[in-house]
This record gives C-alpha cells, sequence and structure tokens, in this order.
C-alpha cells in the first residue's frame, strides 16, 4: 500500500497526478462533491444561525467508503481538489467525512498539471482554508434560502418545475429589459453623403464632415439637398492631410469570461462546451510515449489576467525564436484587475509556450484543437510588442463644403502577426490604405451618392454579449456563467434565436412576478452587492452568518406577502389550428427544450406531438412540386428540406430564396457572413451585393 493518499475530483486528474508524484503515492477522485444540502428539503435551519445539513450525496457512498478505506492505510492524506472555492469546499466535506484533523496541513492547491507544478505544490501543503469554504458555504445556503423558497411559491402559482435563482433571475432580466428597449426603440432619420475619388490608379472614398469646419448632422433629405447645392462642381481641394503613427496594443491573457466571449465569437463555441473542452484540456491530455498525459492548460475559472514570471520567459525564447527578437515586449502590460475580481490564480494559458498548437494537434480532438490553438495565440499575443499603425486623415474642400477620408496601414504587425481579438461589433480590421495626398492639390469626385439611414435598435443578447454585461455589472462569478445560461433556457424562461436570447412568454411572467413580490433578487446592484460581500467573507473581513441574517430579515417578509397576495397564472395553450391525426382534439403549442413544438390537448390519454413547420415561401429546387420548411437539428441548428421527405430529399444550410440565378437559372441561397448576409448562386460565381 502507498504511504500517501491524494484525492482529486476526477479520474482523469487522478491518472495525470499519479504518474507525476511517484510510487508512494496513491491517487484516488472523489468525482466532485462527497456531501451537500439535501434535494428533498431545504436542509438550512433558519433558527440555528442558519446551519446547515449536509448528507452524503446519493449514489457517493461506494466511492467514500473507498475513499475511508483507503485514508486509514494512508500514512498522510493530502485534499487536492480544484484552487477556488468550489474546491475548498469539497476539500473541507472530504475532510470532515474522512475524519481528518482540520488543523493539520492536508490541503494542496496548484494552478496546472505538470510535473514540476505538483512537485512543488507537494512541498507546500496548508490548512483548509475556512474563509473561503465559508464564502462558498454562504453562496450555497443563499442560493438555497432563495431558491428553495420562491420556487415551491411560482409551482402553486404558475406551473411546476419552475425555479428561481439571484445570477438566474438578474440574467433573465436583462434579456426581458433589451427586448423592451427593441420593441419600444424608436427610429431616427439620418443620411450621409459618401463621394468617390481617384488619384492616379488609386481609389479612395471620402464622406461628407461638415460646414466651414464645422461638424454637421444630415437629419433629412433636405440637409442633404442644401449640402449639394452649396458644392461646385467635382473638383475638391486638398486642405490639410495629418499623418500618425498609432499604437495598438494586445488583450491580456484569457480569464473565464473572455475566454468563453471568444469562444462563441470565432468557434461559434457554447459557453458549456467551451467550458468542457477547457476542463479537459486542463485535467490532462495523453501525448503518446514520450510525454505521457499531461494538463496543456492552466486552471479555466479564474478573474485574473496575472502571469508567472516562469511563463513570461518562456513565451519571451519562443517569441524570439518563431518571429524574431524585435516582436518581443519592451513594455509592462497593465494588470486588468477588476474591483471584484478574486485574483486567486493565474489567467488561462499553456501550461508550456514551447507547446505549439501544430506540435500536439494529432492527440487532440478537432474542438480541443481549435480551443487550445485559441488560448495559446492569445497567450503568446499578449507577451508580444505592440502593432504600431501609419494613420492618415485628408479632408477635402469645395467651397465650404468638408469632406474627410481616413486611412490606415499596418506598419509593423507586432501581436497581430499572431492574434487579433474579436469584436462583437464585428468592426472592420482590414487595412484602408489612401493614396500619397498633399496639401493644395486638387481632385474630382467620380460620383457623389446620398443615402438614408435609421437608427438601429440594441441587438438582443448572444451568449457572449451576456456573460460580458454579467461580468461588467459584478453578476455571478467565472464558475457561474456557463450553468446560469444553460439553467434559463432549461426552465423556457428564454429561447434562441439565431444565436440571440429571446425571453418567452413563460419567462416574462415569472419575472413580473419577481419584480413585484422580490424586487431584491432581480435588483442588479443588490446582487453585485452580495457577490462583493461573499468576496468580503473569503478575505476574513465579514461572518457569513451575518450577511444571510440581513438578507432574509426582509426576505422573509416578501415570502409572507407572496403567499398571501400573489393571484394563481393561468397560462393557456395556444391552439395550433389543427386537430390531431391520432384521436381527433385540438393541437396545442408547447414550449420544449429544444424551442415550440405541437402536442395533442387530450394529454395524457394521447401522447401525439409534432414539430412546427416554417414554411419560407419557396418551392423546391430538386423535386419542383414540395414546398421548402426550416427544421432544426439535433444540436438546435437550423436548416432547410423539402415538406415531401424521405420522397424528396433536399437538404440546405443556407436558405433558399425565390428568385434564379440569372446566369444558369439555379435556385440562389442567402449566405450568412460576419458582416451580414448575401445572396449567391450555390451553383456558380454570381453573387449580389452584400446586405447588412
Amino acid at each position: 500500500m502507498a504511504d500517501f493518499l491524494v484525492i482529486v475530483e476526477s479520474p482523469a486528474k487522478a491518472k495525470t497526478i499519479e504518474r507525476y508524484l511517484g510510487k508512494k503515492y496513491k491517487v484516488k477522485a472523489s468525482m466532485g462533491h462527497v456531501r451537500d444540502l439535501p434535494k428533498s428539503q431545504m436542509g438550512v435551519d433558519v433558527e440555528k444561525e442558519f446551519e446547515p445539513k449536509y448528507i452524503t450525496i446519493r449514489g457517493k457512498g461506494p466511492v467514500l467508503k473507498e475513499l475511508k478505506t483507503a485514508a486509514k492505510k494512508a500514512k498522510r492524506v493530502f485534499l487536492a481538489a480544484d484552487p477556488d472555492r468550489e474546491g475548498e469546499a469539497i476539500a473541507w466535506h472530504l475532510a470532515h467525512s474522512l475524519d481528518l484533523d482540520l488543523d493539520s496541513e492536508c490541503r494542496v492547491v496548484f494552478n496546472e498539471i505538470t510535473k514540476d507544478a505538483i512537485k512543488e505544490s507537494f512541498k507546500h501543503p496548508r490548512k483548509i482554508d475556512m474563509d473561503r469554504v465559508d464564502a462558498q458555504q454562504a453562496r450555497r445556503i443563499l442560493d438555497r434560502l432563495v431558491g428553495y423558497n420562491i420556487s415551491p411559491i411560482l409551482w402553486k402559482k404558475v406551473k411546476k418545475g419552475l425555479s428561481a435563482g439571484r445570477v438566474q433571475s438578474v440574467a433573465v432580466r436583462l434579456i426581458i429589459d433589451r427586448e423592451n428597449e427593441i420593441k419600444n426603440f424608436q427610429p431616427e432619420e439620418y443620411w450621409t453623403i459618401d463621394g468617390q475619388f481617384k488619384k492616379g490608379t488609386k481609389d479612395f472614398q471620402a464622406s461628407f464632415y461638415g460646414i466651414n469646419g464645422k461638424k454637421k448632422k444630415l437629419e433629412n433629405e433636405d440637409d442633404v439637398k442644401e449640402v449639394l447645392n452649396q458644392m461646385k462642381g467635382k473638383q475638391f481641394e486638398v486642405q490639410s492631410v495629418t499623418k500618425k503613427e498609432r499604437k495598438r496594443n494586445p488583450a491580456p491573457s484569457f480569464i473565464t469570461s473572455s475566454l468563453q466571449q471568444e469562444a462563441a465569437r470565432k468557434l461559434n463555441f457554447r459557453a458549456r462546451k467551451t467550458m468542457m473542452l477547457a476542463q479537459q484540456l486542463y485535467e490532462g491530455i495523453d501525448l503518446g510515449k514520450k510525454e505521457g498525459t499531461v494538463g496543456l492548460i492552466t486552471y479555466m475559472r479564474t478573474d485574473s489576467t496575472r502571469v508567472s514570471d516562469v511563463a513570461k520567459t518562456e513565451a519571451a525564447g519562443v517569441i524570439e525564436e518563431q518571429y524574431g527578437k524585435e516582436f518581443l515586449t519592451t513594455e509592462k502590460p497593465k494588470q486588468q484587475k477588476k474591483n471584484n475580481a478574486q485574483d486567486a490564480h493565474e489567467a488561462i494559458r499553456p501550461t508550456s509556450a514551447m507547446r505549439t498548437p501544430l506540435s500536439v494537434k494529432q492527440y487532440l480532438s478537432r474542438d480541443q484543437y481549435r480551443l487550445y490553438k485559441l488560448i495559446w495565440e492569445r497567450f503568446i499575443a499578449s507577451r508580444m510588442a505592440p502593432a504600431v499603425m501609419d494613420t492618415m486623415s485628408v479632408d477635402l474642400m469645395n467651397g465650404d463644403v468638408q469632406f474627410r477620408a481616413s486611412g490606415s496601414k499596418v506598419k509593423f504587425a507586432g501581436f497581430m502577426k499572431v492574434y487579433i481579438e474579436g469584436s462583437d461589433d464585428q468592426s472592420d480590421d482590414k487595412e484602408n490604405y489612401l493614396p500619397d495626398l498633399k496639401e493644395g492639390e486638387k481632385v474630382s469626385s467620380e460620383d457623389i451618392e446620398s443615402k438614408q439611414h435609421f437608427t438601429q435598435p440594441p441587438p438582443r443578447y448572444t451568449e457572449a454579449r451576456l456573460v460580458k454585461t454579467l461580468e461588467e455589472l459584478g453578476i455571478g462569478r467565472p464558475s457561474t456563467y456557463a450553468p446560469t445560461l444553460d439553467t434559463i433556457q432549461k426552465r423556457g424562461y428564454v429561447s434562441l434565436d439565431n444565436k440571440r436570447f429571446v425571453p418567452t412568454e413563460l419567462g416574462e411572467i415569472v419575472l413580473e412576478l419577481i419584480v413585484e413580490f422580490f424586487p431584491e433578487i432581480i435588483d442588479v446592484e443588490f446582487t453585485a452587492k452580495m457577490e462583493k460581500e461573499l468576496d468580503d467573507v473569503e478575505e476574513g473581513q465579514i461572518q457569513w452568518v451575518k450577511i444571510i441574517d440581513e438578507f432574509y430579515k426582509d426576505f422573509e417578509v416578501h415570502l409572507d406577502i407572496a403567499e398571501k397576495e400573489m393571484e394563481k397564472v393561468e397560462i393557456k395553450d395556444e391552439y395550433a389550428g389543427e386537430d390531431c391525426e391520432e384521436c381527433g382534439n385540438a393541437m396545442v403549442i408547447k414550449m420544449g427544450r429544444y424551442g415550440r413544438f405541437m402536442a395533442c390537448s387530450n394529454f395524457p390519454d394521447c401522447r401525439n406531438t409534432k414539430p412546427i413547420v416554417k414554411e419560407i415561401g419557396v418551392k423546391c429546387p430538386t423535386c419542383k412540386e414540395g414546398n421548402v420548411i426550416e427544421r432544426k437539428s439535433k444540436k438546435n441548428r437550423i436548416f432547410y428540406g423539402c415538406d415531401r421527405y424521405p420522397e424528396c430529399e433536399y437538404l440546405s444550410w443556407d436558405k433558399p430564396v425565390d428568385r434564379q440565378c440569372p446566369k444558369c437559372d439555379t435556385t440562389l441561397i442567402e449566405k450568412k457572413l460576419k458582416k451580414g448576409n448575401q445572396i449567391q448562386c450555390p451553383n456558380c460565381d454570381y453573387k449580389e451585393e452584400q446586405q447588412v
């Protein structure tokens, strides 16, 4: 039997760590938490200072028995759960279950699963940090008090299966508030005047700026006519040329929220998928006989951009070797530590910068490789020199009418040689060259065009935008974002339409009730304040019972009022407009995990269900008889097919258009691009102007 027992959460991590520690160590997995509050009851004694009642989680008995047996035989037990609050709580629960001395130095933490990091961490074991345990325990009890008190009221007054939570309620509120903004948005008219100019062989564009050096807004067509009437011919004179050199700094290494955002933008990953893949990369990948199983990235639940000196030195060596000394940063990057950041461990980075994506590609799945490549490139870029841009601004005058042209080009690529951060606004990163113009020089406009525009409402939240907003508001923590987004969809409070959150009727009803009876639960400032107080518990500045007690005094009053005054809400089924072909009763529209569907109103006697068919008004390009309808794949991705399937097997990921290609007479499709949609021919090179 081994002298020392090490307990981690997962078998994958156990296998990797055991190989590093050697024969004297036996590493076993607890498979996450072994104790928790009971599911069947509150499990919190409000009368005894909110004392929690912990029980062994159902199904964990055999695991715990095995761990107890191994612990009794070992000379010493080390608890090596993850290096965050959740991991500290798991270690504390294990210590209680295994009757370990809480004053002993049994806790071991590491930010990366590599040989050096593991061996170093076992040289410095420590006691379990009870302040961190209390912070986690306070959050768990707070969420239990909210969920197990409000949810039963919602079940009685609305429908079974509903839930309410601090973070999820705020997330739903943000989505509904945004939807209301969109509904109430009043578009405003504005115009632009663009001129096409040419010098030599170089074309460039300049746009109307103002009159007599003063910026002027074009609010209607009369304003445009007034400007055009002041212009004298097509001749313009270059009034001024401004050239500047501008530096562009790299983005810092990933934290949890920025990783989820960037993976959504660049890889089209959902937050849950990003975290699942990151967990796999952190716990260890088998890199063959030479290296064995190795953790490829540091811990993926973090809100710190801090990077160790060892990692910086290693990155510098890779940058100098692959790109040259001039690409090394000479400036000390600013640490973007927010007020609410725990800063418990490092940013998300490769455990070794020398382990390039290409060198490990053969050992990774396609999606693991894509995420690792994103993390590696972001980290390397964060340690590189700023990019240097040559910018140029030119003012052109036609009488008193001023046009302005701006352009830029990369003088030195710097970090941009490796990585450029994505953007939700899809701003154009392409270079825009201007010809070499001189003051007093004359240029002629080839075409002057005015266009009418209308201001657009704010966009609906994507997962990336919502995570970013929650982080900025101080709502939730790195470990909560992905499960929160999952929960509000599973409960049917929101749905995804074209990868953007749309509130459901149920979500609006539940939020309205929570706003009326539990306003503090969905108050952004209150929820952010609670997060700050939980951080204070971790720092040892405040007792967790005090926070819970202050919250519960007011909350208990609201509960009594809600029980007495909240009226029952009847959610009527929406009729689908057709009868059940099996029993003849009316079909109604229901909301399921994957969106709306039709079901028989005679449920449970009749269990007939049907998908809701959405026609797009296009005849099938293949059989010419059926109609093209919108469908959804098992992964909730929209595609298009013939309603005569399986007789006709026409399928397309791109939406067909009710027009034929003028070149080859093939049915055109609408192709979704990063900057809008474009009508294209799937058979030849015909394309129409892109629609933003």
